[in-house]
C-alpha cells in the first residue's frame, strides 16, 4: 500500500468519507482550486464536490476564499487539522472512559458464568486479564500454558503484580511459583491438565485446557466462585510445601497417607491405589 492510500484509509477510520478523503488529499497537493478543478484533479463528481467540501468546512479542514467572480478551497495545514483531531478524540475517549467506567463500577451482583471454549480463544481471553492485573494474579496452571502466557506475566511483574501460585511442569522460570509434587502420579489420576487462573481476586478462570479445541474454562467474577478458587490455590501451596520440607523417609509416610486418603474418598480398587503408590515422580 503506498502512502496516499494508507493515508485515506487511516482517515476512513477517523470517520472521513472516501471523496473527503481524495479532496483533503488532493488540496494538499495543490491550492488553491476552485470547485470544478478539485471535481475534475479528484475524480469526484460534480454533483457532489460541493457538498463534499461544506463537509471538509465544517470539520475545519479546509476554508473557502471567496471574491466577487469565484470560491478557492484552501486546506487547513495538516498539523493544526491533526492538533484539533487528536484533542477532539482525546476528550472523547476521557469522557467515554469516564462514563463507561462508572457503569462498570456500579455495585452489581456479579454471579454469571461465562463458558469460553477452544484453547487459543481461553490463552487470548487470559492474556487480555493478565494485560489489565493491577495487584496479583493467583495461578495452578501447567507449562504448556504458562509458556504462552510469559510475556504478559512478566509485564505485570515489572508493574509490581505480584505472582503465587502452583506450576506443573519441570522448567519452572518463576521463584514465586511452587513447583507440583509427582507429576507423573497426578496424570495417572487426573490425566488432564487443568487450570485456575485469579485476577486482583476479581476474575477467576478454571477448567480444563487439554483438549484443544474442546478446551473449556468458565469465568466468573462470583465472590463465592473466586473463594472457593483461592483456597484451592492455597491448599495446593500448604500440601506441596510442606511435603517438600519433609526427609525422604516422613515424605514417603506423608504420601502413602495422601494416597490412602484420595482412595477412601474416589473409591479406588486396590490394584489402583497400588499402582499409584509406585508413581513417586
Amino acid at each position: 500500500m503506498d502512502q496516499e492510500k494508507r493515508m485515506a484509509a487511516d482517515m476512513k477510520i477517523l470517520g472521513f468519507s472516501a471523496y473527503e478523503c481524495k479532496a483533503y488529499l488532493k488540496l494538499l497537493e495543490v491550492f488553491p482550486l476552485n470547485g470544478y478543478a478539485l471535481s475534475k484533479s479528484s475524480g469526484i463528481p460534480r454533483s457532489r464536490i460541493y457538498e463534499v467540501l461544506k463537509n471538509l468546512i465544517d470539520k475545519q479542514m479546509v476554508f473557502e476564499q471567496a471574491d466577487e467572480k469565484n470560491r478557492v478551497y484552501y486546506p487547513v495545514e495538516p498539523k493544526i487539522f491533526i492538533k484539533k483531531l487528536k484533542a477532539h478524540y482525546e476528550r472523547v475517549f476521557e469522557d467515554l472512559s469516564q462514563y463507561a467506567g462508572a457503569l462498570y463500577r456500579e455495585p452489581k451482583q456479579d454471579d454469571k458464568l461465562v463458558v469460553i471454549s477452544g484453547r487459543d480463544n481461553i490463552m487470548g481471553f487470559l492474556r487480555q486479564l493478565i494485560q489489565g492485573a493491577q495487584k496479583r494474579v493467583a495461578v495452578s496452571i501447567w507449562e504448556e500454558e504458562i509458556t504462552e502466557l510469559t510475556e504478559e506475566l512478566n509485564a505485570a511483574l515489572s508493574r509490581g503484580v505480584i505472582l503465587r501460585g502452583i506450576y506443573f511442569g519441570k522448567n519452572n522460570v518463576y521463584d514465586s511459583l511452587v513447583p507440583h509434587r509427582r507429576i507423573t502420579r497426578y496424570m495417572a489420576e487426573k490425566k488432564e491438565r487443568y487450570l485456575s487462573i485469579i485476577i486482583d481476586h476479581s476474575h477467576v478462570v478454571s477448567g480444563i485446557m487439554s483438549r484443544g479445541a474442546n478446551a473449556k474454562v468458565t469465568w466468573t467474577r462470583d465472590e463465592g466462585f473466586i473463594e472457593v478458587s483461592e483456597d484451592y490455590i492455597a491448599h495446593d501451596l500448604l500440601v506441596n510445601l510442606y511435603s517438600a520440607s519433609l526427609d525422604p523417609d516422613a515424605y514417603k509416610r506423608f504420601e502413602d497417607f495422601a494416597d490412602t486418603v484420595h482412595a477412601r474418598y474416589f473409591q479406588y480398587a486396590k490394584q489402583d491405589l497400588l499402582a499409584y503408590r509406585r508413581l513417586m515422580e
